[in-house]
């Protein structure tokens, strides 16, 4: 009898539901229009609300925009900068904060990216930030800056809350003679 509902030409506009985050989906033809999403990854899942709000607002108008969603990054880094107990003004100095606390180089030039393409989203620079290639670079970058100051230390203090309490004690007692 063949498909009840017709063939895609029939039917060009179509909801569909994500198996991953059970959101709807407005597609027309075999474009997504809802959720746009761009380029952009999935933001992490333990990305700060204020922070992944304005990742999401990035990732709607990266591939429109690239030099509109690098300027929203490099906010959405500001934002995250605060959420990480800095003053949250600054971003160069609560970047410098992270580092005097002991920020791996790694992490701090991850953020340094974002901070510095951003600043040439909107002030003229040598970086082109009309590309979605560079935008895309820095949606990953908030990724792996979520996973280092946030996944990481919960999931690793997690597991170390769940050793034995003579286990601690030892570590305790290791430490202390240092």
């Amino acid at each position: 009898m063949g498909n009840p509902y017709g063939d895609l030409a029939e039917r060009p506009i179509r909801i569909s539901t994500c198996d991953h985050c059970e959101q709807q989906a407005l597609w027309l033809m075999d474009t997504m229009l809802y959720p746009d999403a761009g380029i952009a990854p999935t933001p992490n899942a333990d990305m700060p609300e204020s922070v992944k709000s304005i990742y999401l607002e990035a990732a709607a108008i990266s591939t429109k925009s690239p030099r509109g969603s690098a300027a929203l990054l490099r906010l959405a880094l500001q934002i995250f900068c605060k959420e990480l107990g800095e003053k949250g003004k600054d971003i160069n100095n609560d970047i410098a904060e992270l580092v005097k606390k002991g920020l791996p180089l790694k992490i701090q030039q991850a953020l340094d990216v974002v901070r510095v393409t951003g600043n040439n989203a909107v002030h003229p620079g040598k970086i082109d930030v009309d590309s979605p290639a560079v935008v895309a670079n820095l949606f990953s970058l908030i990724n792996v800056i979520t996973e280092y100051m946030i996944t990481m230390p919960n999931k690793i203090g997690g597991l170390y809350l769940s050793l034995p309490p003579g286990a601690h004690e030892q570590i305790n007692k290791r430490d202390s003679e240092k």
